[in-house]
């Protein structure tokens, strides 16, 4: 089996996975509604029980934290199902700015700058982008973007929030109406000036951006347009494009230069170390729901490098991404060597230092990022091979993570509804109860026994007429014949005739209003069921009198009593 069969099988077989994840969560959530339920039940309870050591047991019982680890669970069952639900195999590329991602994916995709931006421009736009291997298309792109709602939450809330500047804008337009607030007195430096900067960029361009938040998602593009959309400004450096402020994501779909890939998609994520608030945290999402491995690239100076706290805050980063899974199973880390080797050395010294700093990873490899052989050969072959052959043991082990915390799930509610038994069972009979319970027992084996008996007469009729129905079917089929509004004279047909032009004209007018008439003959049916169906109810009630001897309670009759009995039965 080639590389590009096996990764779709592979994918072929998430597949049933996901739709079991699914079922799993039904459960979970039918599990968190009735300890909800019960929880309710013992508040209530503790209200209306007075013996202290049955409130005791009962005030033991602790539903929440289980209800707690549920949700918790139910976000992580979300995220493998989306996992296992997804057509392709992920690649994640990650780097601060400047370190040569861009040409790492242009040398794998065979794109140019004006489809990734490069280093070479002023500006890392924090679009993130999706790139989809298809070897039979020309290259187009699709562009996703934010709702007016999740641009305020997730773009516009996070810089109010970080930079104390008050109330939060509702919508777009409350954005773009009030003037921007001032920076409180408490915080000062260059970081939260340009933070401040960032939030401004959003506000004094908005009415160039807000109409594409009500624009539908994904909108397809040209492969000429890709730029518009993912830049702030053109090949020669012009900064006149502002749409990429309201896109949450670009998928490109073209043809990788490499064959045998199969399925793959490689993700740029935003680079890192821009001063833009929500970067990071749009980064450990995407790690954690749509990635199925980290590709780390770092540029060492040729002047002189090591590894500092910033690449250790990243690659910490990722690892808070995904807890079931240790990053360095599914994580790699490229040294990008410049084109004249100027670096190879200082490359080759991180590569040994990487352990060191407990950077760990399934493989360190150094290689020129912008030249396209070499980043395919060494850097792509190599990551593609090891996914598909330990991707299925990746994905048993997340799986295997999530299914020992439903375990001890359920081993937490086992002792819980222990506890709520123990509590239960505590309660003392007054003398009244010692009385009650053999009557009622009495009471409920004679009223059971009398519906039984009633329920196989009923069932051995079920072949029988009904009279009371018989006796109405019969009288509307004799009110037909006897009033079927058909014309009575032909003189009355020649006039409708004449009146609609043609015979079949009439003929069909006739048709429709004899048809109506007829029918409402037979909505005396209605009649006879509800007969029917009030002699099965006089039969209920006479056993409800005789059995349970529950006359004493009221004088109605037939339906009537029911409904008495009905209007003293508590709610719950």
């Amino acid at each position: 089996m080639d590389r590009t069969a096996k990764i779709a099988y592979i994918l072929e077989k998430r597949q049933p996975l996901a739709n079991r994840i699914e079922e799993v969560g039904v459960n979970l959530n039918s599990l968190y509604s009735k300890l909800s339920y019960l929880d309710n039940y013992r508040q209530q309870l503790l209200e209306k029980v007075d013996e202290p050591s049955i409130n005791g047991r009962l005030k033991e019982i602790d539903f929440s934290k289980i209800q707690q680890d549920l949700v918790s669970e139910l976000q992580a069952l979300a995220k493998l199902k989306t996992r296992f639900s997804r057509d392709t195999l992920n690649i994640g590329v990650i780097g601060r700015a400047r370190q040569g991602k861009s040409r790492l994916l242009q040398s794998l995709t065979g794109l140019t700058a004006a489809e990734i931006p490069d280093g070479s421009g002023q500006h890392c736009t924090g679009v993130r982008s999706k790139i989809h291997h298809n070897p039979n298309v020309e290259t187009y792109g699709e562009v996703l973007f934010y709702t007016d709602r999740t641009f305020m939450d997730e773009v516009i809330a996070p810089y109010y929030e970080q930079l104390k500047l008050g109330t939060k804008p509702i919508d777009i337009d409350d954005f773009a109406r009030k003037d921007l607030p001032s920076l409180p007195n408490d915080l000062k430096g260059a970081e939260v000036n340009a933070k401040y900067e960032h939030l401004r960029q959003y506000h004094e361009n908005v009415d160039k951006y807000r109409l594409l938040l009500q624009a539908p998602s994904p909108r397809q593009i040209k492969k000429e347009e890709i730029r518009e959309y993912v830049a702030q400004d053109n090949l020669q450096g012009e900064r006149i494009y502002f749409n990429y402020l309201a896109v949450r994501e670009v998928r490109i779909i073209c043809n990788f230069p490499k064959d045998d890939l199969g399925k793959i998609a490689l993700v740029d994520m935003p680079g890192l170390g821009d001063t833009g608030i929500g970067d990071e945290k749009r980064m450990v999402k995407t790690i954690g729901e749509d990635i199925d491995a980290v590709l780390f690239v770092r540029m060492p100076k040729s002047t002189g490098d090591f590894w500092g706290d910033v690449d250790v805050q990243l690659y910490d980063t990722a690892y808070r991404a995904l807890n079931d899974l240790p990053l360095p199973l599914w994580s790699f880390m490229v040294l990008n060597k410049l084109s004249d080797e100027s670096n190879l050395q200082l490359c080759q010294q991180l590569k040994t230092d990487i352990t060191n700093k407990h950077i760990n990873v399934a493989d360190c490899v150094i290689a020129n990022c912008a030249e396209a052989q070499e980043a395919n050969d060494q850097v792509l072959d190599p990551i593609l091979n090891y996914l598909a052959k330990t991707i299925t043991d990746l994905d048993q082990q997340y799986a295997s993570a999530c299914q020992d915390r439903i375990k001890e799930i359920k081993t937490s509610v086992v002792a819980e509804l222990d506890k709520a038994r123990q509590a239960l069972g505590q309660g003392k009979i007054s003398g009244e109860m010692v009385e009650f319970i053999p009557l009622f027992n009495g009471l409920w084996d004679d009223l059971t026994s009398g519906l039984e008996k009633l329920l196989k007469q009923l069932s051995n009729q079920i072949n029988e007429q009904d009279r009371d129905f018989k006796q109405s079917v019969e009288e509307a089929i004799q009110n037909c014949y006897n009033d079927t509004k058909i014309p009575s004279s032909l003189e009355e047909i020649e006039s409708r005739r004449d009146s609609k032009g043609a015979y079949t004209s009439a003929y069909s007018d006739y048709l429709n209003e004899i048809r109506a008439h007829l029918s409402q003959h037979f909505l005396s049916l209605d009649t006879g069921l509800k007969k029917s169906l009030d002699r099965v109810k006089y039969l209920v009630v006479e056993v409800l009198i005789r059995n349970a001897n529950l006359g004493g309670i009221t004088e109605a009759k037939g339906s009537d009593f029911l409904g008495a009995i009905a209007n003293l039965l508590p709610d719950q």
